[in-house]
């Protein structure tokens, strides 16, 4: 082997330790101490703000800096709080970066280390965190939406029975289970800090981008201006989310199959193109073979109308699987 390669192999290998143990030292040290005693008393957001100040590695800090001066720090950090995700923006950066470098040097062995299929690995590998974060945000905004008409009519019953806005609020957080009452219990703390009702709804809108909550957070603060019964609002309200879910549920049942189709289909060429580049990898390379008369390769031409056309066709597919409601 190459001695300038091993070199890098090595330094590859070492700096992809120390990025680990820096990760997990920063990850679990005091990091739920801190929050048992702290979250008591404020909101979730300051728990995390409180939690980066005594959680300090020399590495994560250096690239939390560096990442929190940008506004992709500040979409960082709304995705991982919409994701419930315990972590800094540089916390995230650095972890991107450990699945990509992990991702390029399996496909760099496996490609019999041919530099090329390295860096697409790594280059793939570094979007599978940011899949992984928005896996997390929809699967999260589901529950959260299915659990929304029994927040509803635990609200209807509490302010029925006398109790104020907040003290219903109260009751979901305490009486529903996980994501909407920690996130309902977020709301009463912030509420219980000074900030308004308002502000808070608005917090947890920002945190739960759904359409159901921001029709039940708009009639809330239209009822707070101009007055009214807001159990026989949040009623009706409440059976139309029911209805709602109901629908998107059986849409979703029909769409599966669709949806998934549409991306077996598009990963099939790709996964049949690496699994013959692993077996006959010569066979594969003289698809990019240059001929003498035409000094571009007509591989590469081929392979970005191929990719033009599993694109266009994915995102056809996709939109036939998307029903609105």
């Amino acid at each position: 082997m190459n001695p300038t390669l091993l070199i890098i192999i090595i330094g590859g290998g070492l700096a992809i330790i120390a990025m680990v143990v820096g990760i997990v030292v920063s990850l679990r040290s005091q990091r739920s101490e801190v929050e048992q005693r702290v979250g008591v008393y404020v909101e979730a957001d300051q728990v995390a703000q409180a939690v980066q100040k005594t959680t300090k590695s020399p590495l994560t800090e250096w690239m939390n800096r560096r990442v929190e001066r940008t506004s992709y720090g500040d979409t960082i950090s709304k995705n991982l709080a919409r994701a419930d995700l315990k972590l800094k923006p540089g916390e995230f950066v650095s972890a991107t970066i450990l699945v990509a470098l992990l991702v390029g040097l399996l496909l760099f062995f496996i490609g019999k280390m041919n530099p090329i299929v390295g860096i697409l690995g790594a280059v793939g590998g570094s979007f599978l965190p940011n899949m992984y974060v928005r896996s997390l945000q929809q699967k999260r905004l589901v529950k959260f939406n299915d659990q929304l008409g029994d927040m509803l009519s635990l609200m209807v019953n509490g302010l029925r029975a006398g109790y104020s806005t907040p003290q219903a609020m109260e009751a979901v957080s305490k009486e529903l289970p996980s994501p909407i009452s920690d996130e309902f219990r977020r709301v009463v703390q912030e509420m219980q800090l000074g900030v308004s009702m308002e502000k808070a709804l608005d917090n947890l809108l920002r945190r739960i981008p759904s359409d159901d909550l921001d029709m039940v957070i708009t009639a809330i603060n239209v009822q707070r201006e101009v007055g009214g019964n807001l159990a026989e609002i949040l009623d009706t309200i409440s059976y139309t989310i029911r209805e709602r879910v109901r629908i998107k549920g059986e849409i979703r049942v029909l769409t599966t199959s669709v949806m998934y189709s549409g991306k077996f289909l598009s990963m099939l060429p790709l996964i049949v193109v690496a699994i013959l580049y692993v077996m006959n990898p010569e066979y594969i390379m003289t698809y990019f073979a240059a001929e003498s008369n035409n000094p571009i390769p007509c591989g590469y031409i081929a392979l970005g109308v191929a990719a033009l056309l599993i694109f266009l066709g994915y995102t056809v597919m996709t939109n036939m699987a998307k029903i609105e409601v």
